[in-house]
């Protein structure tokens, strides 16, 4: 039996670096060492490595795949193994793009770690340096008894894993669920807090005779006042999705965070052609199980409140790979472009990917107005184009390609909105509220017919608040 030893490092530096690695044999069976942490998720299997790994090998062809985060191209080296000694390889991985360097940063912010996972705080170290964050936000989260791995973490910034380059935070997931595990009020998550929000999970997720009491919106406040950041995850599902929303509870809203779930757009959209500014977020629920990440721009040098306010202020775009830009009237996203009359917008995209896009959208509140195929796909490249616009609204774009990364996933990449304020209304702002009523009756019917309340004052209060967005939407469907 023969040896790999491998060496991994910077191509520019020359430093090792840690990275994931995949060493297929000659059948094409994955080799790796015996005491490793390995990737979980879908796709191609990985282990995990600090700058050096070995790995025992069979006689005959090698394949060593590494990767670290999304910036850096995959190296793939191939070669031949002896069927006694070791095999001695240095591999270097280059950039292709180093957004950071042009004042982009990428965060995570929303992973946890399940109740199998038995070395927690080693795969928080690798996971955030794997994947090249510079934010990583692991939640706390409540269900039924199981004990998550990540819970044992306490709150509040991990100094021992935070540098000044790289953040570390332990938050929370607040959330209810109904039965069936379906979302009843949603899930909503707490960064940059001091103290834990309690119940950090009501109703079916705590046992079968908890109340669904106390609503997430009354969560949110408490965060709040602690000066915590709240973004609502799962793409918006949930019944209080939209109340949250409106009160103004939210700083952000995170956009395809479990692998598991399709893209979906709907509610956001809907929610900003209401005219509520939610900038976009991701994270990837489940361990680092996708590339998703979402990238901040920030004018001055990185730091944790920087970052946070530059994603409240909506400089955000969320991608698994493709790097993805807007700028509309030399406005990015996030930015207000305010005009009187009716006129078209001069609008420019650029994008460059390590994996090609086959499809770039323009939306102009919710709708593809313009869009762009490339059939052997496209690296890199600009759009430049005029749109006209009449009213309040907003502006984004979007891409996705048919190459697959690692974890066996679609690219794509969606920027936060630029917004259009003329005084006009949004023509779909009218119908998307009526949307948001009529969700809302329906959630007012399971509070007064199926969930389950300690008295008829918890269910008034809920009632309370779903009220109070109730006339919010009712004064945004008039014309």
């Amino acid at each position: 039996m023969g040896r790999i030893k491998g060496v991994v490092i910077d191509a520019v530096s020359g430093e090792q670096v840690v990275c994931k690695v995949q060493v297929l044999s000659s059948n094409g069976r994955y080799l790796k060492p015996s005491d490793c942490i390995e990737k979980v998720g879908p796709g191609s299997p990985f282990f995990y490595c600090d700058g050096e790994f070995e790995v025992n090998a069979p006689r005959g062809q090698v394949d060593v795949i590494v990767e670290r985060g999304t910036e850096y191209q995959p190296s793939k080296t191939t070669f031949d193994v002896a069927k006694m000694g070791t095999k001695d390889v240095i591999i270097e991985l280059e950039r292709w793009i180093d957004l950071p360097d042009a004042g982009w940063y990428p965060g995570n912010t929303h992973i946890h770690y399940d109740e199998k996972e038995t070395r927690p705080y080693d795969r928080l170290r690798l996971d955030s340096q794997v994947e090249t964050y510079n934010v990583t936000v692991v939640s706390i989260l409540k269900r039924w008894d199981l004990e998550y791995a990540s819970n044992r973490f306490p709150l509040g910034i991990m100094n021992e894993y935070s540098t000044a380059h790289h953040v570390v935070d332990i938050g929370e997931e607040n959330r209810h669920n109904d039965t069936f595990n379906k979302f009843a009020y949603g899930h909503v998550m707490f960064l940059r807090i001091r103290n834990q929000v309690d119940p950090v999970s009501r109703g079916f997720l705590v046992d079968d005779f908890d109340p669904d009491f106390p609503p997430l919106c009354w969560a949110c406040d408490e965060a709040r006042d602690q000066g915590g950041i709240v973004i609502w995850c799962h793409n918006g599902q949930g019944m209080e999705a939209p109340i949250a929303a409106v009160l103004g509870k939210l700083d952000a809203f995170n956009l395809f965070d479990p692998f598991w779930m399709d893209p979906e757009y709907d509610i956001w959209y809907k929610l900003m052609n209401c005219g509520i500014k939610l900038p976009a977020s991701t994270g990837t629920d489940w361990f680092i199980c996708s590339n998703n990440r979402v990238y901040v721009q920030m004018d001055e040098k990185f730091g944790y409140d920087g970052w946070l306010e530059g994603m409240q202020k909506g400089r955000t775009f969320i991608t698994n790979g493709p790097a993805l830009f807007l700028n509309v009237e030399d406005k990015g996203p996030g930015d207000i472009v305010r005009f009187r009359d009716d006129r078209k917008v001069n609008v420019r995209v650029s994008w460059r990917s390590h994996y090609p896009i086959n499809r770039l959208a323009m939306v102009h509140n919710g709708r593809v107005v313009k869009r762009r195929n490339f059939r052997e796909g496209s690296y890199e490249g600009e759009w430049e184009a005029e749109l006209p616009v009449d009213s309040n609204g907003w502006i984004a774009v979007r891409c996705n390609g048919v190459a697959r990364d690692s974890y066996n996933q679609a690219l794509y990449a969606h920027t936060s909105p630029v917004y259009l304020q003329n005084g006009k209304q949004n023509p779909y702002q009218t119908k998307d509220a009526e949307y948001f009523l009529k969700s809302i009756d329906k959630s007012e019917e399971w509070v007064r017919h199926t969930g389950r309340y300690t008295n008829d004052d918890q269910r008034n209060a809920v009632m309370e608040v779903f009220e109070k967005g109730r006339k919010a939407y009712e004064k945004l469907a008039k014309t």
